[in-house]
């Protein structure tokens, strides 16, 4: 704004009545910041609030009294950074346990700065026992080592070696992730520039495999010189496959290898497709081959590796752009791939299915054209389905007439009323369509056809038109005989009978068609040769730039696990699919890790025990020095956690003057004037909140390498701010649907929906970039810093602490809710309607109390009555069956949940405003019990029993409500709260014949 004056942008920056800059900051700022305090002028006092945009440009970009310490303690971060020692934890966070590896859990690895696709990578392939064995296995005689003189030779063994010590680490470190810097220094020279920081999977992967094979192969020299087969490297992860073709009518076959299979993604909706696309191109037909196809080409896998990596290319170039853009394309994959249909082996097989498998295609296309026409129906833009056409003509000449007639009459003044007008076709043949005549109110006779003869109405009168108010309320025939009525009637019903069963025919015959067209391949000769998935390779982001991470397949554990750099968490097939497949968000796969059965079985020999046990023989089978190797990085990090602990206790002191009570958290980081008991009361729900976010904050941190590496720590966390709080506007002004509530993403969300004060909003977002989970790397840590810094410069006179902690209570009350209702919702469908009812009744009272503050501020009531009431009656009908079983055990059963569900339940919808259908259901419930009273049928102490239940049924008005809460749940991440959310509401509305309003 000061156009490059310094002493401009210092008084812009620093004085209180400052003239407004003609060009503001906040001016470019996204819609999404109107009415917000963003691009507001700077308080008149002195105090700043660090929070919104406007009053940023004091706090971020340099303020007198709120910049100095920060920078200070950057400084020192800078100064110090040289005595890190390796592998160190960048963090403060004081629980060890949070920056330890807990027991055999799986270790992350740390980002080095835009070093994600190298994580992804080497995760994928250390999970591989074999793998892993060979690089830890790997050695080389000292006279092979000696005589290795060139540059590339001397580099493979030096990376093999940086290697080995970092996957012996991976086996035996006690940290929570290791530092790679070691292996990466060798690799960063052989990549791109560093204007183009951002790797490539399969670029990297191309080139480890290239390296390890030639390191490898200096082993396998010593005995066996230039036999690549040999190579432990090129067996695990190369095939070979034949291609067969036909080139302007000359035909050729050749063998050739792969490592990575480069696979097509556009145009494909599933791998089988891809594979199947790769496989054949052209129209390969080998009886008239060198007649009539000039280029056609089949391949077919005559080796396949252990190892089989498919490279889904999901790259584009734009030739208006210049530039290339990822595909976005949705393509599914399974978790076990059958590969016997593209092998050489079974040639013959398929092509006689691919053949058929043609054929079928070319019918389910006829066959949908042809539904089309039924279901499309008509010669105008707007086209519907013939049945429901037919149905809707049927239900005008049925409607009841204005006039009714007898059949005689009605002919007779049908006739009357064509020999009054001209034909229609005279009347459309007019100018404009339109024919002057002096009676206007018997226009309509016109378009009625009479089927009397002139003699029957000679003498008849016409019949008065009917008044416009006395006209049907449905558009109906004016005038019919039952004639007309019987015929068209007759004709339309058994059109309409014919069609409908048409369409049943072709849609019976599509459904064959396709169950024909999926089951093709799974002829059992066609799976002998499976593959299972174990490692998924992820790409977030565009083209040029992202974020990598892995799923991979824990085999002990059975189970899915996420590697996100140094975090490595417990994952699920759905969470797989909905991060892989692509088509949603930007995030899709971009390399699959499929394995034989052979390297599966290497795995499983060895899963007869637990992990840590099978991890303790790996890390004992290596060699001393790398067992030295790890020993030594352990120490240093106990030494590290004394030094920590040591600088810890030193900080509290500097940081409180004050001698601190024994009710205050040493731990904390509050300065003095966060003291109040309003802030440590709601420290606990407010800081829960971030860390619920804390995935989304360290991706909006993630993307502010650019603004930290130029402008520092303060800039970073100023755009970072920005664009989250622009994400979250956004979304909280996105339309709802049935199965999405945006509210479950994030706090914010739920802010906003409901008008909450701007200060409630800034103060917990920039709290957000505060929390102490976020000690991923140098950046996290800097931003977390600073973020802390601002916190304690907001005052009491800048936020009512009291209406914050408020707030917070109400999003910690819905989410509780919601997650309530989900579980209890889950349970209903599942048939548990015991537990259900628990979590359904406690998610409707929970409600009540939210929805008294606005209707925005709780879940749908309505869907938790509904279901509330269906499982209330379900449970009824199982403690009915129950008693009347006659057995004691069985009978005791139902009148205990009677007594410690039913009856509490009811007692408690008649304290509230009960409905008409909640008052239904329990007479319902009510009646069914008094109906057992006297039953002939029914044992004697059974019927003393329900006498001691009646009253209880009947009337509880004095009783004390007593209802056990149900066990608390608490999902891991707003993704598993919303893909819950998702499959239920899915579920509900899909199936669920009841409407909920």
């Amino acid at each position: 704004a000061a156009n490059g004056d310094l002493m401009e942008a210092v008084t812009f920056l620093t004085e209180e009545h400052a003239e407004e800059p003609a060009q503001d900051l906040a001016a470019a700022e996204p819609s999404a910041w109107e009415g917000s305090a963003v691009g507001k002028q700077l308080p008149q006092k002195g105090s700043l609030i660090p929070i919104a945009v406007g009053n940023l440009r004091g706090v971020f970009y340099g303020s007198v009294h709120l910049s100095d310490r920060p920078q200070e303690t950057h400084s020192a971060e800078n100064k110090n950074r040289s005595k890190r020692k390796r592998c160190e934890v960048w963090g403060e966070n004081s629980k060890q346990n949070d920056w330890r590896r807990v027991g055999d859990w799986p270790v992350g690895m740390k980002n080095i700065g835009n070093t994600c696709w190298f994580s992804a990578v080497i995760q994928s392939l250390f999970q591989l026992p074999e793998f892993r064995r060979l690089v830890l296995g790997y050695s080389l005689p000292q006279n092979v080592l000696e005589s290795c003189h060139s540059h590339t030779g001397k580099r493979n063994i030096a990376f093999m070696q940086e290697l080995q010590c970092l996957f012996a680490l991976m086996l035996g470190t006690r940290r929570k992730f290791v530092d790679p810097s070691a292996a990466l220094e060798l690799l960063r020279d052989v990549f791109r520039s560093a204007e183009e920081p951002q790797q490539d999977v399969s670029e990297f992967t191309h080139k480890l495999l290239d390296w390890l094979e030639d390191a490898f192969q200096l082993t396998v020299n010593v005995t066996s010189p230039g036999d690549k087969s040999e190579n432990p490297m090129v067996r695990l992860f190369y095939g070979t496959f034949l291609t067969e073709g036909v080139h302007e009518g000359n035909t050729f076959s050749k063998i050739e290898t792969f490592g990575q299979y480069p696979l097509q993604v556009n145009g494909y909706r599933n791998l089988s497709e891809c594979l199947e696309g790769a496989m054949v191109e052209g129209e390969m037909d080998e009886a008239t081959a060198s007649q009539s196809v000039k280029y056609g080409q089949e391949r077919w896998f005559t080796k396949l590796p252990p190892v089989l990596t498919f490279e889904l290319s999901r790259f584009e170039f734009n030739q208006s752009l210049g530039q290339p853009e990822k595909i976005h394309n949705k393509l599914e994959f399974p978790q076990t791939i059958y590969m016997d249909r593209y092998l050489y082996c079974n040639k013959k097989l398929i092509q006689v299915k691919r053949e058929e498998m043609k054929r079928l295609k070319e019918k389910m296309v006829a066959l949908q054209q042809k539904l089309e026409r039924y279901m499309e129906y008509g010669s105008g833009p707007a086209r519907f389905p013939l049945p429901d056409m037919l149905q809707y003509v049927l239900e005008f000449i049925t409607t009841k007439p204005a006039v009714a007639v007898s059949s005689a009459q009605g002919s007779q003044t049908t006739l009357l009323h064509s020999q009054a007008k001209p034909h229609v076709l005279d009347v459309l043949s007019q100018p404009n369509g339109i024919l002057e005549r002096t009676n206007t109110h018997t226009e309509d006779g016109a378009f009625f056809l009479a089927n009397s003869s002139p003699q029957q109405n000679s003498n008849m009168e016409l019949q008065p038109s009917v008044p416009a108010a006395e006209l049907s309320e449905h558009p109906a025939p004016h005038v019919v005989s039952e004639e007309e009525l019987n015929l068209v009637r007759t004709c339309l019903q058994r059109w309409r009978d014919e069609i409908k069963q048409d369409v049943q025919d072709l849609k019976e015959s599509i459904a064959r068609t396709n169950l024909s067209i999926e089951q093709m391949y799974l002829d059992p000769l066609l799976r002998q040769v499976p593959y299972r998935l174990h490692a998924v390779l992820v790409h977030e982001g565009q083209a040029n730039a992202g974020h990598y991470w892995a799923f991979i397949y824990n085999q002990p554990r059975k189970r899915w696990l996420k590697y996100n750099d140094i975090l490595v968490t417990e994952s699920s097939w759905e969470e797989l699919e909905r991060e892989s497949f692509g088509g949603l968000r930007s995030a899709s796969a971009y390399c699959l890790m499929y394995i034989s059965d052979q390297v599966s079985c290497v795995g499983a020999d060895e899963d007869e025990g637990p992990e840590a046990v099978q991890i303790q023989k790996e890390v004992e089978a290596l060699t001393p020095e790398l067992r030295h190797y790890i020993q030594e990085d352990n120490w240093h990090l106990e030494q590290e956690a004394e030094e920590w602990e040591e600088e810890q206790s030193c900080k509290i002191p500097q940081m409180e003057p004050s001698p601190p009570s024994e009710s205050q958290d040493l731990s904390s980081e509050s300065g003095p004037d966060q003291s109040s008991l309003c802030e440590q009361s709601l420290h606990s729900l407010s800081s829960e909140h971030a860390r619920i976010a804390k995935e989304q904050t360290a991706k909006a941190i993630a993307n502010t390498a650019d603004a930290y590496e130029k402008n520092g720590v303060e800039a970073a966390l100023c755009e970072a701010f920005h664009e989250e709080y622009s994400r979250l506007y956004l979304l909280s002004k996105e339309t709802p649907t049935p199965q999405n509530d945006a509210r479950l993403q994030h706090v914010l969300i739920y802010f906003l929906q409901n008008n909450a004060p701007q200060q409630v909003v800034e103060r917990t977002l920039l709290e957000q970039f505060a929390d102490k989970n976020l000690s991923y790397d140098e950046r996290s840590i800097s931003i977390m810093k600073v973020a802390r810094a601002k916190l304690r410069e907001i005052g009491p006179e800048d936020v009512d602490m009291e209406e914050y902690k408020r707030w917070h209570e109400d999003y910690s009350l819905f989410r509780k809710v919601s997650i309530y209702l989900l579980t209890g919702l889950e349970l209903y469908q599942n048939r548990k309607y015991q537990e259900s009812l628990t979590y359904l009744v406690y998610a409707y009272q929970s409600n009540t109390k939210l929805l008294l503050k606005g209707t925005n501020r709780g879940v749908n009531e309505s869907l938790i009555a509904l279901y509330r009431r269906k499982c209330l009656l379900k449970l009824n009908e199982v403690a009915a069956s129950l008693f009347l079983s006659s057995e004691e055990a069985l009978v005791s059963e139902g009148v205990s949940i009677l007594d410690e569900l039913i009856i509490p339940c009811m007692h408690l919808m008649n304290n509230f405003e009960v409905s008409r259908e909640d008052l239904d259901a329990i007479e319902v419930l009510r009646s069914r019990w008094c109906s057992y009273l006297g039953r002939d049928d029914m044992d004697e102490n059974v019927q003393m029993k329900l006498g001691e239940l009646l009253p209880r049924l009947l009337d509880g008005s004095n009783e004390v409500i007593v209802l056990k809460e149900p066990p608390k749940i608490r999902p891991n991440s707003p993704y598993d709260l919303c893909s819950r959310f998702a499959a239920v509401m899915e579920s509900i509305h899909g199936a669920s014949t009841v409407t909920v309003k």
